[in-house]
């Protein structure tokens, strides 16, 4: 029996393909109506295109239809695949999409320090693609894996899956693959294609999740050894990172602006937030989070030992809206309390 025949048999139990729901409502920052670079910015009226469904994404991509409503596997060497849209898109799936060949390396983030190989690029639903100056949606050479979330609905990786941070890496955040990477990447798909092939059965979707898991589980590894092979690169990162830290400071931003955050830490060294904890969280054993807390509480050591400012002067000096939560976040990371320490420094004296 053909494939198509094969996939006719496949009647699945409820509506697989939703209508569209708004993504929730998220707090913006203010932008000036004048732009970044003080131009006069027009208001955008036209959303990008979304795809909401593999079909319409194959369509869009110029790829026979998906032998499966759920979850397809595209070898473009055979089926190359084009530019979704004429600008920026969005997927209401998983892309899992190893580039091989050197084209766009530069869009990719690819140093001197990084294999040239094959890129593995990975996105999570609803994020918009090719919204980057030199980012290519398409691909001529390598796979691309498009998984619909509801194909993961009732098994432990629809949970697991989002707890992977590369998925919202941005393209220059690619994985860089060395030869023996890529060939286990390209085993792993192979595995899958085989697996699609085959007739549908009462075990196929399990297989199907237990080698995507599989594909997840080497992609963490490659990005571990990859943080490691960019070492010296990331301590330079680091270096930023603090030196950021201390002109906030310095500066009193935090009357004004609050505690330090991620987002405005990676948005000063043009890094994904997601990319940026997992690169300190290799070097120094600490996420974005914990290394603002960890500078955040050497500061409040230094005024507490040399100012005679209260810990209530201190805590709002530092951008803490409560004492309480100052002296709270303080007693779990030095297990005592700000005048306890203040008193021991004291004592010592």
């Amino acid at each position: 029996m053909g494939a198509a025949g094969r996939i006719g048999q496949y009647r699945p139990t409820r509506n697989f393909f939703l209508p569209y729901l708004s993504a929730p409502r998220r707090t913006r920052r203010y932008v000036s109506p004048l732009g970044a670079f003080g131009i006069a910015m027009k208001k955008s009226t036209t959303l990008p295109p979304r795809f909401s469904s593999l079909a319409a994404a194959h369509q869009a991509l110029g790829l026979p239809q998906p032998q499966h409503p759920l979850i397809s596997l595209v070898d473009a060497t055979v089926h190359p695949v084009k530019q979704a849209a004429d600008g920026p898109h969005v997927l209401s799936f998983y892309k899992i999409a190893l580039k091989t060949g050197r084209a766009g390396q530069l869009a990719y983030g690819q140093g001197h320090y990084d294999f040239t190989e094959g890129s593995l690029l990975l996105a999570a639903p609803n994020q918009l693609i090719g919204s980057v100056p030199g980012e290519e949606s398409g691909c001529q050479r390598g796979t691309v894996l498009l998984v619909h979330p509801d194909f993961l609905l009732g098994y432990p990786l629809a949970k697991t899956i989002k707890q992977h941070g590369f998925f919202t890496y941005a393209t220059n955040e690619a994985l860089h693959l060395s030869d023996k990477e890529k060939a286990t990447i390209e085993t792993l798909f192979g595995t899958m294609a085989e697996e699609l092939s085959n007739p549908l059965d009462a075990l196929s979707q399990e297989v199907l999740l237990a080698q995507l898991d599989l594909l997840l589980t080497y992609a963490q590894r490659f990005y571990q050894r990859q943080f490691l092979t960019r070492r010296p690169a990331n301590r330079v990162l680091l270096q930023q990172v603090d030196e950021l830290l201390d002109a906030y400071f310095e500066a009193q931003k935090p009357l004004v602006q609050g505690l330090p955050t991620v987002h405005y830490l990676a948005e000063h060294v043009n890094l994904t937030p997601s990319y940026l904890s997992d690169m300190l969280r290799s070097l120094t054993g600490q996420n974005a989070q914990q290394h603002i807390h960890h500078r955040l509480i050497e500061r409040a050591k230094e005024r507490l030992a040399v100012s005679s400012l209260s810990v209530g002067e201190i805590a709002y000096e530092l951008g803490f809206e409560h004492t309480q939560s100052f002296s709270q976040l303080f007693k779990a990371k030095t297990n005592t309390t700000p005048l306890s320490f203040r008193r021991s420094f004291t004592g010592r004296q």
